[in-house]
């Protein structure tokens, strides 16, 4: 349908998992995409996959600068960026008494302070540039309290109302500029599984079905079913869907 036709997009925590099917899924609907990442050597093949549609560069999230030299570097190459998908993050499995400053911190600068940074610069480069769509990778740990995710679901909680209050702020000013969160359930990703490991103490296939369970559709996600809700937001098929949070969990939330 090439629903991104003539767009271009930054998309961020782009090598792997989440990230890289989102890239995939935008070049399919005929966006061009910078892809950031700390991991080069992924984010380096995959931009290779797509000669003339993907370039990549290295970026942390957390960091000021390396988000001023990535809009630097789009606007370069673009001229001007239609879409932002802020998708880095991390977490951590500490609960209240054991998460450490240090591990607070390092989660909030990647999930919170850059989604903050991007959002920030997406916003002044839109609003003089006909508007745009900026799309905040939660999870559903941003809508839900779970004992032993304290950080990572305090960082995503942030995400969700960040994203609120940046679209009633550029709704009021006219901007043209949408804003909306994504909030995942447990998604068949390396990072994913590695989490559901870890925070049930289980072997991977173990815990998988575990998470599985708790799913009323009985499966964790894939990554196409997210890239695919991020394309909705993306495109001027919600075209009038600005502020919204688009739980994509199995039905994990509703019970």
């Amino acid at each position: 349908m090439a629903r991104l036709t003539e767009r271009t997009a930054i998309v961020t925590g782009a090598a792997n998992g989440i990230g890289a099917a989102i890239v995939n899924r935008f070049v399919a609907e005929g966006a061009r995409v910078l892809a950031t990442d700390i991991d080069e050597r992924a984010g380096q093949a995959l931009a290779a996959c797509h000669p003339g549609k993907v370039s990549f560069m290295r970026h942390d999230a957390a960091s000021d600068s390396d988000w001023q030299s990535v809009w630097e570097a789009a606007t370069q190459q673009f001229g001007r960026v239609h879409v932002l998908v802020n998708n880095a993050g991390l977490g951590t499995h500490n609960d209240i008494e054991t998460t450490t400053l240090a591990q607070w911190r390092s989660i909030m600068a990647v999930n919170l302070d850059g989604v903050f940074l991007g959002t920030q610069l997406a916003v002044l480069h839109m609003k003089d540039r006909g508007g745009g769509s900026i799309v905040n990778i939660s999870s559903v740990g941003g809508i839900i309290g779970t004992a032993n995710l304290v950080a990572y679901s305090a960082s995503k909680a942030g995400v969700r109302l960040l994203t609120k209050c940046v679209a009633v702020h550029c709704g009021q000013r006219k901007y043209n500029i949408r804003v909306n969160s994504v909030h995942p359930g447990l998604v068949r990703t390396r990072a994913g599984l590695e989490m559901a490991r870890l925070a049930t103490g289980m072997s991977e296939e173990q815990a998988e079905q575990a998470f599985a369970s708790l799913h009323p559709l009985g499966r964790i996600g894939e990554p196409r079913e997210i890239a695919d809700a991020v394309l909705y937001l993306a495109s001027d098929e919600s075209s009038f869907v600005t502020g919204a949070e688009l739980v994509v969990d199995g039905g994990y939330t509703a019970q």
